[in-house]
């Protein structure tokens, strides 16, 4: 072992022995407990980032200890492959998606191995090869067979940049999730998964994911939004059918005024049509259509709306009700059309007082009387109904099932129940992603792929257009083909493509059998290995990915393929790595390498003009905070950069980037390898002291410390997952030995006990720095790799305190302290503290009255 530590040098030669060994390669065996840890997969984007490193360090932190811990541990690393991220940094690059995205395979496949993570390698897989996509094309076909898939012309989310469709998940603030610009409606034929047949079961398994952190499952019952309430049907004036309305609050009916409906709404162009307001809401709708639909919503933003040109009655009280399009109407809630109460909802009434309608009160506060004239906001609390025919006098949440029963009864609607939660669109008109597998005919309609012709393969020669649009539509060696069902050659393929998450909606599953070419997956293998145990990714997939993950599990389930309905049984939704920005007033936004650095000032290398630093923020390329991890491992090694990503904050907190925390993570491993070089002459072939006769003094200080440690970190990974404190734990039994080792080595016995400490401190440190590790442990003489070690068990009667701190007050005010034997009884404590120099010297001869003692923890003397 070199006095030095050179972290190239022995972080490659561990790769090479790795891999020669293949340690980290896993198989099912029904004689061991198993346990799945998966971190979220990435996207090839073309090199890792320190968000990569972070997420993967903790991943793989808890897949080493739990090897340890005798388990047989499923750890494996794929690539979301295909999608527009992929595609549209392909085409900003000039580069052919395909090509870009295999190439960056292969260069953070081997940026992930230099950072020494346990992946076995052997069941990576990638989302873009036809072996994954054909199995989900399979599945397509089954579910459009069953009824689970259909498609429709629909008003969808669409991004001009990306030249495609986005799911609700995927809109954000009103713009695209990927791109950040604003997202438009447009008028598609669309393919849907029927998400909401199992709105009811993710939602009830909301209360079954005591694993997950709260935050998350709330996103999650959000999104799925139930909602009990009513439909109620309102006539049109004109005797053409009815406008059906899902409400919360049928018991406010009476007080409906006016009728709003969604810009979206068809009947809106189709009402306005022919009459003097068709111009206006014509203007009004398409100005709608570019808004932002989160901002239209939102309790701040102002009311707007326009006369349709018609009426409907409302049917309880027969009124003339106006219909009006405006702004705060969604489609994707309810039936897109709002019974509009003033007098009881807040937005309703904001929106009445600017356009002069009527507002009629339905609900008096018990001992009030509200009049609409002096009414300053709408009244949403309880209260007693008024002027509601036969209901008048009852409480308003009683009158919510009587008036239910009256609207069943009288054939004017029915109970009903709402979610916000809307079937998933999955086309998506772009070239780099899975093909859906079906075909047009003129004759036969939409026909599936037959099982024996899939998969429907990608061409991966396809030249791209301009503009980012698809090639497909335009590719007749693609497109053309024929009829599966009737044979006439004239059928053409579908030329959208899937939704890239539907990739990582299964590929959890395809980990435990990637090369099972008989099925999505060999049953059997995800019988062993699944659910998922430990689930690690970032808090912005809350709703995305985890919802569409837990709907697909439920597909796979009623098929039969898997037992089970939920994926991952504990998640971590770790924080960001953040870091302050810096400005140049010339060249904007610099990255690290382009500032110089000269005492407390820093300049722009380009111009030298001062450098404004900036608020710490999550890194990102377009802020250019970012730090290239390979720079880092280039000079400190991986070991350094997992250290300090572990120890900087808790996983579920945002981490703070400090180029001075990187150096100390680097003085500390420094310390360690010189410590163990210093003494592997003098404890090789020493056994580690096994506890089996009494301790004193340093020896026993040692020992007890080093029981300690494993206890600490043992409880910090297993319970927490809080690795910063595991690690502080470590260097607190680093600063032991280093203060006790030369008074304890002149005796066999106090070198069995430094052995010990010292193959606790590699072990405990081997999950977070497994290099290192490896090094000292050969080093040491210990035979095999240190992941191959038994994690290390504390004992009990190790940790147990001889002395206990008592503390000395006198008159109530601290003055001293002192130790003293657990065993100590009452008596030999007062003596103890009496006779404490401190205290003789404070009590000055005065009489004491009187001396209180809490037993293993304080005396009070009083004077």
């Amino acid at each position: 072992m070199h006095k030095e530590y050179e972290p190239e040098s022995v972080e490659l030669k561990w790769h090479e022995i790795w891999e020669q060994k293949r340690l980290f390669r896993v198989e099912e065996d029904p004689g061991k407990e198993k346990y799945y840890l998966l971190e979220m997969f990435p996207y090839p984007s073309g090199n890792i980032h320190m968000g990569h490193v972070r997420n993967y360090a903790i991943g793989d932190v808890v897949a080493r200890y739990k090897r340890m811990q005798g388990f047989n541990v499923l750890h494996p690393m794929g690539w979301d492959a295909f999608g527009m991220p992929a595609e549209n940094a392909a085409i900003a690059h000039n580069v052919h998606p395909a090509k870009w995205t295999y190439q960056n395979i292969d260069t953070m496949r081997s940026q992930l191995k230099r950072l020494g993570f346990s992946y076995d390698w052997d069941r990576e897989l990638a989302t873009c090869k036809p072996e994954y996509y054909r199995w989900e094309q399979w599945l397509f076909v089954k579910m459009y067979e069953k009824g689970m898939v259909y498609r429709k012309k629909a008003s969808v989310n669409w991004c001009e940049d990306c030249q495609t469709v986005l799911a609700n998940e995927q809109v954000e603030a009103g713009l695209c999730w990927r791109c950040s610009q604003v997202v438009v409606q447009k008028e598609l034929d669309q393919w849907f998964f029927r998400i909401t047949d199992y709105a009811d079961d993710l939602l009830e398994y909301c209360d079954q994911l005591p694993g997950w952190p709260e935050k998350v499952v709330t996103m999650q019952r959000n999104w799925i939004g139930k909602s009990i309430g009513a439909e109620i049907q309102f006539p049109m004036e004109s005797g053409d059918g009815y406008i059906p309305v899902f409400t919360t609050r049928q018991d406010t009916v009476f007080g409906a005024t006016f009728m709003v409906m969604a810009p979206e709404h068809p009947l809106v162009m189709k009402l306005a049509t022919g009459t003097r307001q068709e111009d206006s809401v014509k203007v009004f709708v398409e100005r709608m259509r570019a808004q932002d639909k989160a901002k239209r919503t939102s309790d701040d933003y102002e009311k707007e709306g326009v006369f349709v040109g018609a009426h409907c009655i409302n049917p309880f009280t027969k009124r003339q009700m106006p219909i009006y399009t405006a702004n705060f109407a969604l489609m994707e809630y309810g039936t897109g059309a709002v019974m509009a109460v003033p007098a009881h909802d807040q937005r309703d009434f904001e929106f009445a007082r600017k356009y002069g309608l009527e507002i009629i009160v339905v609900i008096q506060p018990k001992g009030e009387t509200l009049e609409p004239e002096t009414m300053r906001e709408a009244y949403v609390d309880a209260g007693i109904l008024v002027r509601s025919g036969p209901f008048d006098g009852l409480e308003n949440t009683r009158a919510l099932d009587a008036i239910a029963d009256y609207l069943e009864e009288n054939k004017m609607g029915a109970r009903a129940v709402n979610f916000r939660l809307r079937d998933w669109g999955i086309s998506r008109q772009r070239y780099w992603g899975a093909p859906i597998p079906v075909v047009h005919c003129k004759k036969c309609g939409v026909v599936p792929v037959p099982e024996k012709d899939l998969p429907v393969i990608l061409p991966e020669h396809a030249e791209m257009l301009e503009g980012g649009k698809s090639p497909l539509p335009t590719l007749e060696s693609f497109v053309k083909t024929s009829c599966p069902q009737c044979g006439q050659p004239d059928g053409r393929r579908e030329t959208d493509t899937m939704d890239t998450f539907v990739e990582s909606s299964w590929y959890f599953e395809r980990y435990c059998s990637p090369g099972h070419g008989d099925g999505m997956f060999d049953v059997g293998a995800v019988g062993y290995w699944m659910p998922v145990d430990q689930y690690i990714g970032g808090i912005e997939h809350a709703i995305l990915h985890l919802l569409y993950s837990r709907y697909f599990t439920r597909v796979l389930r009623e098929f039969g393929l898997v037992t089970y309905k939920e994926p991952f049984t504990r998640l971590l939704t770790q924080g960001m790595v953040c870091k302050e920005t810096l400005k140049c007033p010339n060249h904007g936004f610099l990255y690290p390498e382009e500032i110089v650095k000269e005492n407390q000032r820093q300049t722009c290398k380009h111009c030298e003009s001062p450098v404004e630093v900036g608020r710490i923020e999550k890194m990102s390329k377009s802020r250019r905070n970012v730090v290239d991890p390979n720079i880092l491992i280039e000079k400190y090694g991986a070991d350094t950069l997992r250290l300090f990503c572990l120890f900087a904050a808790p996983p579920e907190r945002d981490l703070d980037w400090s180029d001075q925390g990187v150096e100390g993570a680097y003085r500390f491993l420094k310390r360690v390898w010189r410590l163990v070089a210093d003494h592997v002459a003098d404890i090789r072939g020493v056994e580690p002291f096994a506890g089996d006769r009494a301790l004193t003094g340093d020896l026993r200080t040692l020992y007890r410390k080093t029981h300690v440690t494993i206890k600490r970190v043992t409880n910090d990974i297993e319970t927490r997952f809080h690795f910063n404190t595991a690690i502080s734990a470590v260097m607190e039994l680093v600063n032991t030995i280093q203060a006790v080792r030369d008074r304890i080595l002149s005796t066999p016995e106090g070198t069995s006990v430094l052995r010990l400490a010292l193959e606790t401190v590699v072990v405990l440190l081997s999950p977070i720095v497994p290099h290192l590790a490896e090094e000292m442990w050969a080093a040491m003489g210990c035979s095999g790799s240190v992941l191959e070690a038994a994690w290390p068990t504390y004992r009990e009667e190790a940790i147990a305190e001889d002395e206990i701190l008592m503390v000395v007050q006198v008159n109530g005010q601290v003055r001293s302290r002192f130790h003293i034997s657990v065993d100590a009884d009452e008596q030999a404590i007062k003596a103890a503290a009496l006779a404490d120099d401190r205290i003789v010297a404070r009590i000055a001869g005065r009489p004491v009255k009187r001396v209180i003692v809490v037993q293993n923890k304080l005396v009070n003397i009083v004077v």
